[in-house]
């Protein structure tokens, strides 16, 4: 493997370069759109408009607080250009992907003191199915990502500098824990990675308080800031309620099923051995307490014997990281947003840092068993390239979500978008009324808050209320996908259309009007 640095960066920019040329092949009708996405993409229009940082998909147009500003400011930046940030954000993810790929594998080197590690890893990363579909989503996940790498190689650089030069990397690193944190609410796991981190790493109580005050020092200021506007500007800090609701069965089992398709991405295989009771759970299960138990090892030993070797920065903030990252996402569902799943975008940061421990593994295996460790390493990048190869031809067949060719087609967008400007619309699909007719939509009454899990007030007024709107000739109800719901929230459409026009039907779409 060649020796000059220069060679070795140039290899690593190829690989980025492949990586965003991949993001943008995969993605010829634009990224993948959910409800979230459309959120970040009105921010982002909202703050180019000069209004803030709004809901401008909603009728409402409240301040945003909900979703933090990071991925819209972002996409308001490139839209100066001119460049509307539905459009921008898939650029923006290419970019992000390629870097993600460049930063992986200079952790890789810096790690495991190997360039052919660093050179593995971007591969790893670029080949890895799951997460490369999270880069084809326009969500807030890869920025967020791109801002834990960044953060990550700062944190490590801190303690590679001398004494006199680390401090600038510090509060590099709190200033991009910050920018993370103001990506997803998830970065407080970051912050509470590296404070732990200084505490463990840091041989003197003088030199661990020092540190954690500086890193706060560089953290609280963006953090602050983003809670005083949210207090002022909507009366809450997060748009969070603390509730308890436990996790649910079904959460639980998605999560799972997750994690076995990064593990297996091969489909016909992981369908066959999902079959055998609890066998992904025992897998993950067995990988939580290796993990656990090398970073308690590693970290106990060095806190209660300062004098002992320090551990590698960047395997144990990453293995660290993933316990408080976990601990984040679980007290989230638990107690201020039962809406919050274990979907494959929410889990992906586990993902990266699970694939920063296995070429760290690798290479420990290396020392011991060169044959084996070659045989390991086949069989992982011809199963990595295997899925994604299947991860990329589905992604070219159409767009995703709210890009698919379903809503590209839809009648019943088409009948909305004839109806009198001014029009109010109702709707269980607001997201996608407000991006195929740009018209901000309204929620509808329902018997239960999706985020607090508990039951919503007024729910006869409301639906009252937005039958005599649709009567008056002023809204319209919107009802997508109907038959596809349950049979509790199919009862709840029933109750909403009682007694309006049914003045369009098709492809399991409903739109009522006042009778003509």
């Amino acid at each position: 493997m060649t020796k000059s640095p220069l060679a070795s960066f140039l290899i690593l920019g190829l690989l980025a370069l492949s990586g965003t040329f991949l993001i943008l092949y995969a993605t010829p009708q634009g990224m993948g759109l959910f409800d979230d996405s459309i959120a970040y993409i009105a921010g982002a229009r909202s703050i180019l408009a000069g209004q803030g940082y709004r809901e401008a998909w909603l009728a409402s147009n409240q301040p945003v607080t909900h979703f933090p500003p990071g991925f819209s400011s972002v996409l308001a930046l490139v839209g100066i250009s001119g460049l509307d940030p539905l459009r921008g954000t898939r650029f923006i993810n290419a970019l992000i992907f390629g870097a993600n790929v460049f930063m992986l594998g200079l952790i890789g080197w810096r790690m495991t003191k190997s360039k052919t590690s660093g050179f593995l890893l971007a591969l790893l990363i670029l080949l890895n199915g799951q997460l490369f579909r999270v880069h084809t989503t326009a969500m807030s996940e890869p920025l967020y990502i791109f801002f834990t790498l960044a953060a990550f190689l700062a944190f490590s650089q801190y303690f590679a500098s001398e004494e006199k030069n680390s401090i600038k990397f510090l509060l590099l690193a709190s200033v991009l824990t910050a920018f993370a944190y103001l990506t997803r609410y998830a970065g407080l796991a970051l912050l509470a990675t590296f404070l732990v981190s200084l505490f463990i790493l840091h041989p003197t109580w003088k030199q661990r308080l020092t540190s954690a005050g500086i890193f706060l020092a560089g953290f609280i200021p963006f953090a602050l800031a983003w809670s005083i506007r949210n207090r002022l500007l909507a009366d809450n800090a997060t748009n969070r309620t603390l509730v308890y609701h436990p996790i649910t069965t079904e959460n639980i089992q998605l999560g799972i099923s997750n994690f076995s398709t990064f593990l297996l991405p091969i489909e016909v295989w992981r369908r066959e051995l999902i079959k055998i009771p609890n066998l992904f759970s025992i897998v993950l299960g067995i990988i939580v307490l290796t993990l656990l138990i090398w970073v308690l090892s590693k970290g106990l030993k060095r806190f209660f014997k300062p004098e002992t070797e320090t551990p590698e920065v960047l395997s144990f903030i990453s293995t660290l990281y993933i316990f408080g990252y976990l601990a984040s996402i679980i007290s989230s569902m638990t107690f201020f947003d039962a809406s919050t799943k274990f979907q494959l975008r929410i889990v992906a940061p586990i993902y990266v840092s699970l694939l920063i421990m296995l070429v760290y593994l690798g290479c420990w295996l290396w020392q011991k068993q060169k044959t084996i460790t070659v045989i390991l390493s086949l069989i992982i990048f011809l199963l990595s390239a295997y899925g994604f190869s299947n991860e990329l031809i589905q992604l070219r067949r159409g767009g995703q979500g709210y890009a698919s060719f379903q809503w590209f087609d839809s009648e019943a967008m088409k009948f909305l978008d004839k109806l009198p400007e001014g029009t109010r619309i109702y709707s269980n699909e607001t997201a996608a009324v407000y991006l195929y007719t740009n018209r901000p939509g309204y929620v509808l009454p329902d018997l239960i808050d999706p985020v607090t899990g508990l039951p919503r007030g007024r729910f006869d007024e409301g639906v009252a209320e937005l039958q005599a709107d649709v009567l008056s000739e002023n809204a319209a109800l919107a009802l997508f996908d109907v038959d596809s719901h349950d049979e509790e929230v199919q009862s709840v459409y029933q109750i909403l259309a009682d007694g309006l026009y049914l003045a369009f039907n098709g492809q399991g779409d409903k739109i009522y009007t006042a009778f003509p």
